[in-house]
């Protein structure tokens, strides 16, 4: 089976950024939402441009959710969820599902693993049965699960661990988070993996894939009346389960910042981060989430952006500077800056540069011009939004399985038009506290410098 892509939290906010964006004027998704008996929950996004469909069951259990002592088992059995039940043997489900002109693929992530087709509109029925069928009765021999088990590890290793920006993300991180199981890489430590057995992958399975766990999301050339009694026919007949709770370790105060350093001969290009812990959509009490995206967008949000300006182009000591922030998880989040610098460049001239820039938004804030320029970008991507199904149905996704609801990511583009400098400020305040943050550096190996 091929290597199949795990979706980051920053990719899902790249998504969400430029396509949540389409809910601006009037609800461009114009969302059709049911649920059935059995507690599954549809969402439908209806776009008549072209006789297609996405059809994708996203399910809430991520990596977050593993046993202790079991990382990598959610993504291994997304994997393994490709070898077949009684009806579809092995390897027949992508074979069928390129046989009939569709594609096919599936991602884990911290919080959801999602499965999607897409596929012309007549054959969604197809897609349909398949998903049906193998959310009840996969079928896992032993020789399947040790052969996919050596797949991931081979895609760890080729991922991550000969990745020398890889493996201090997933080192960072690891810094970050404490306690919480966000600590954890999605593919799993390669020392957990290796031990990972089919007794694993089904008791997982059996705990977590059952439709009152499940959202269906099919967008393209459809409507929810046209969807429901597919839906009911194929999902509808599933019995509900009892499911558990998701129970996850809570994350103490952070009370000290940490530092981490990888030196790695394969490093061409030095850089620096800091990542700072951050409220999600589903964890603001303060509501902030909204400010801190129109924030990252200021001071990193792309060649016009403050950091940028400051650092690549004014001062010209760094080759790249920005920002990120993923407001998506069911947890807390995480908001960073970062910057490469020129070459001759030393990082600790960089990060002082950087810390300058941090502080001077601490102290002055973000010009109101500075604000509404960004939420207008913001806003702008709303244009896009329709122009690639996947796109559509992965924010619905994402955004669902994470605690919003629809009518949260369809008023979007209104919450971001609401926030004000004073609120910029507040989430500044509230989040770039160096004490609760890691900073990252990667250097090519036998570079000595450091901070001075």
């Amino acid at each position: 089976m091929r290597l199949r892509p795990m979706r980051s939290a920053c990719a899902v906010l790249a998504l969400c950024l430029t396509t949540a964006a389409g809910s601006a004027q009037a609800a461009i998704f114009n969302a059709e939402t049911f649920v059935l008996e059995n507690g599954m929950e549809v969402v439908v996004i209806p776009n008549h441009r072209s006789p297609v469909v996405s059809h994708q069951v996203w399910y809430r259990v991520g990596s977050a959710d593993e046993p202790p002592g079991k990382t990598g088992i959610a993504h291994l059995l997304e994997h393994l969820m490709f070898k077949g039940t009684d009806k579809v043997p092995a390897g027949a489900y992508s074979r069928l599902v390129a046989r009939n002109g569709g594609r096919d693929n599936a991602f884990t992530a911290f919080d959801y693993t999602g499965y999607y087709v897409n596929v012309a509109k007549d054959r969604l029925e197809l897609a349909m049965t398949l998903e049906a069928d193998r959310m009840v009765n996969l079928r896992l021999a032993e020789k399947d699960v040790l052969t996919e088990r050596d797949v991931v590890l081979e895609e760890r290793r080729s991922r991550t661990d000969n990745n020398p920006s890889a493996l201090l993300n997933e080192q960072v991180r690891a810094a970050l988070y404490l306690n919480h199981p966000y600590h954890n890489p999605v593919i799993g430590w390669a020392s957990e993996v290796g031990s990972l057995s089919r007794a694993d992958a089904e008791a997982f399975y059996h705990r977590w894939y059952a439709p009152n766990n499940a959202i269906l999301v099919v967008a393209g050339d459809i409507t929810a009346a046209e969807l429901k009694p597919l839906a009911e026919k194929h999902y509808g007949a599933i019995p509900a389960r009892t499911l558990p709770e998701r129970v996850r370790n809570a994350e103490p105060p952070q009370v000290a910042a940490r530092r981490v350093e990888l030196r790695d001969a394969r490093v061409r290009q030095p850089s620096w981060s800091r990542s700072y812990h951050a409220p999600s959509y589903n964890r603001d009490p303060d509501g902030l989430a909204y400010a801190l995206q129109v924030l990252s967008e200021v001071v990193g949000g792309g060649a016009t952006s403050q950091i940028y300006r400051s650092l690549v182009v004014d001062k010209e000591l760094a080759s790249s500077a920005g920002a990120w922030y993923d407001p998506t998880a069911i947890d807390t989040s995480t908001f960073g800056v970062y910057v490469s610098p020129r070459p001759g460049v030393e990082i600790a001239e960089v990060e002082r540069a950087m810390e300058a820039e941090v502080a001077a938004i601490l102290e002055k804030g973000v010009a109101p011009e500075e604000i509404e320029r960004a939420k207008r970008r913001l806003q702008a991507s709303a244009v896009y939004a329709r122009d690639s199904l996947y796109t559509g149905a992965n924010v619905l996704g994402t955004g669902v399985t994470t605690g919003q609801s629809v009518a949260d990511i369809e008023a979007w583009p209104e919450r971001i038009a609401a926030v004000t400098a004073g609120q910029v400020a507040q989430a500044a305040r509230k989040v770039l506290d160096e004490k609760a943050s890691v900073t990252g550096v990667l250097l090519p190996d036998g570079d000595k410098e450091g901070r001075s």
